[in-house]
Parts: structure tokens; sequence; C-alpha cells
């Protein structure tokens, strides 16, 4: 029965003995123990499973199958007889993320009526999915005041074994989808719920929690908050990062705002200065350009640049002389890519250039009667797809 395993009854267990009831590979031709009886807690209910070693070999996985504990292992234990040993800042760390998470839940469920629809309890954070479209600010701000205040009474954290029949004497927060062997976690005066996982024997022992950030999930909000020794460590990496901006800014914390929002208007200043500056370069070119004009074809190979940035120079081309037409092809990788245009009194078809190109590059395109682009892979030089381009607007 669930309630005789020894991650129930003590769930502080943090070494035991067992005996070894047989040892098998699983599909993936893993190692797995099935044990007498164990402290480890399998993956269930949100919670990750425990790790640590038995008899000295490093437990990866512990999971339910019909209602076994499979304990994989890194290699065979080869032994009637196992000592257990938890990675116990792993079990203790998911004891007060989990009891947080119920008391963060019933503060929103006390103060808002806002229902939790999942739970997930991650590496570094843990989340709940509120069936809520929109928290405010000052919900969330409320919530962690509340849930806090709960912490620091310290109140014992009861777990009861019921039947069925004795639910009615509890107000439970949320019905119960299972009706075998059920496990109460309360805080008297606060929170009655269903669960299986771990928690600690108080809410003090939680330490503290912290709302970290909200998203939205469809019509669901999304709460991401951490609690006890993950608190430390979000304030230590927040701590460390921000330290790192004020050297780098050369500003004290409390004006690295300010520094940074010069530091954007600055940058803003330069992107403006630098697009001047090459519309400028870019006027220049196409001039250069429509002085290798021949039969009104201008044609270029370059390397490396976008099919955006053919596509702007074929326009100024064709802008800077009606009858002219461009051709402009790409090198770019293993990838080739053109663009071409007409100017408003040539009559060639630039889609013709296209049903051309495209066959000798395996490639892809489309356009108008004016102007076409595409591309495809570099199956020819990018000099040999401009002589196509040639011959076809020539020919139309």
């Amino acid at each position: 029965m669930l309630k005789d395993r020894l991650c129930y009854i003590d769930e502080y267990c943090q070494t035991f003995i067992s005996r070894v009831v047989r040892e098998e590979k699983d599909a993936n031709g893993e190692w797995y123990v099935i044990l007498e009886n164990t402290a480890f807690y399998p993956t269930g209910g949100g919670q990750p499973h425990d790790t640590g070693t038995l008899n000295g070999i490093p437990v990866l996985n512990v999971e339910d199958v019909d209602g076994e504990i499979r304990h994989t292992v890194a290699e065979k234990l080869d032994s009637t007889i196992a000592e257990g040993v938890l990675d116990w800042g792993r079990r203790f760390d998911h004891m007060q993320q989990h009891a947080g998470q119920h008391i963060l839940t019933a503060a929103f469920v006390e103060l808002y009526d806002f229902q939790t629809v999942s739970f997930h309890l991650g590496n570094e954070l843990c989340s709940i999915d509120l069936d809520v479209e929109k928290v405010t600010e000052e919900q969330l701000a409320s919530v962690e005041k509340r849930a806090n205040e709960i912490i620091l009474k310290n109140i014992p954290i009861e777990k009861k074994w019921v039947t069925e029949a004795e639910l009615e004497q509890y107000s439970l927060r949320k019905e119960l989808k299972f009706t075998d062997e059920i496990r109460l976690v309360m805080i008297p005066d606060f929170d009655y719920n269903g669960c299986g996982g771990t928690h600690p024997s108080s809410t003090g022992q939680v330490i503290s929690i912290k709302i970290l950030a909200t998203e939205k999930q469809k019509k669901k909000t999304r709460v991401h908050f951490a609690c006890g020794g993950r608190v430390l460590q979000q304030l230590h990496r927040k701590n460390a990062i921000l330290g790192k901006a004020s050297q780098q800014l050369s500003a004290a914390e409390e004006g690295i705002n300010d520094a940074i929002t010069k530091l954007l208007g600055t940058n803003r200043s330069l992107e403006k200065s630098l697009e001047e500056a090459h519309e400028t370069l870019l006027s220049y070119e196409v001039k250069d350009l429509l002085i290798t004009k021949e039969r009104n074809i201008v044609k270029a190979l370059f390397k490396g640049r976008t099919i955006q940035q053919l596509q702007k120079l074929a326009r100024l081309l064709v802008a800077g002389d009606e009858e002219v037409i461009a051709l402009l092809v790409a090198e770019n990788g293993d990838q080739l890519q053109f663009v071409a245009a007409r100017g408003a009194r040539s009559e060639v078809s630039m889609k013709q250039i296209t049903k051309s190109v495209l066959p000798a590059i395996n490639g892809k395109g489309g356009g108008n009667e004016g102007f076409v682009q595409g591309g495809g892979e570099r199956t020819i030089p990018g000099e040999e797809l401009l002589i196509i381009m040639e011959e076809s607007s020539l020919n139309s």
C-alpha cells in the first residue's frame, strides 16, 4: 500500500536498508531494481523523482510502474540487500517547492478565487497555471504577501490517510479525481488538499516564496515562482548580473536604468547615422553601376548580400534609369539568390527570366512582369547565372 512506503512514513528519511525483490533490464536495456520498501519518491503529481545511490551505485530514475517502484540504476547491484542514500538536497528542495505551491495556490483561492489547474516543478523555477486570463501586479503582490505570512506563522503541515467516507469532514480546495488510498496534506485553517507529494513538517521550512514572472498560456495565466533555497539562488544570480551590468556601464547599481536609457539613445542616433551613410554609399554604387550598362542592361555579382539588399539596389537602379534592366545575383554559401527588374520604359518580361533561371538552380521564385526575385542551390557559378539571365532578357 502507498502509505506503507518509507517516503510517506517518514519524509525526512535519508538512508535506509531494504531487501532486493528483483533486478532486471527494461526495454532500453537499463538495469532497474525493485525493493521491498523504499524512501525514494517516484515521479508523480508534478514532482520529479528522487536521486541518490543504492549500494553506492547512482539511482538515475524512479518511477511507479503498475504499483511497483522501479529504481533505474547506473549498473547492476548484484546483491540481495540494498542500502539506499537519498540526495537530500534535491529531496528537501522538492519538499519546499511542493509545499510552497500549496501555499501559493491556496492564497490565490483565498484572496481572489483564482483556481490552479496545473503545477510544474522545474530544475530552477516552478510554475502554476491559473484559470484566469489576467492577473494584475497588485493581485500578485497581495498573494505573495499572504503566502509569506503563512510561512512566517510556521504552521504545522499535517498529512493524513483517509477513506472516501471521511472526506466529508474536510473542506477540500478541489475535488479529488481518485478515491483509493487518499492522502490529505493540510495546513489547518488555510488549505486542505489531496496530494501524494512530499512536504516539510511546517510552513516555516519553506522559508519564503517569490513570484518572479507571469505569462499568458491561451486563456490561462502561468505564474513562475521560487521557494526556499531557490529564492537565494535567484537573488545571487540577479545580483551577479546587476553587478556585471554596473561594471560594463560604469554606473552605480541605482543608476543602471538611466545609463541604459542613455545608451539606447546613443545607439539609435548611431543607427540613424549609419543608415544615412549606407544610403549615401548606395547612391554612389547605383551611379557606378549605371555607368557599366551595356544594351540597357546592368548586371552585377555580389557575395554575402541578402535578397532584401538586392531588391533595394534593383529598385534604385531602375528608378535612376527608366530604360535599364537590372540583373543582380548574390552568392551566399551554397545558395544563389537573384533579382531582376526593369525600368518604366522597358517592355522586357522579367517573368521570362525567372522561367529560365529557376531550373538551373533547382530554385523557387516569383514576382510580376516588372520585378522578380528568387533563389536556389549553387549548382552553377554566379557568373553563369548572370549569363543565363542576360540571354533571357535579350531574347524576350
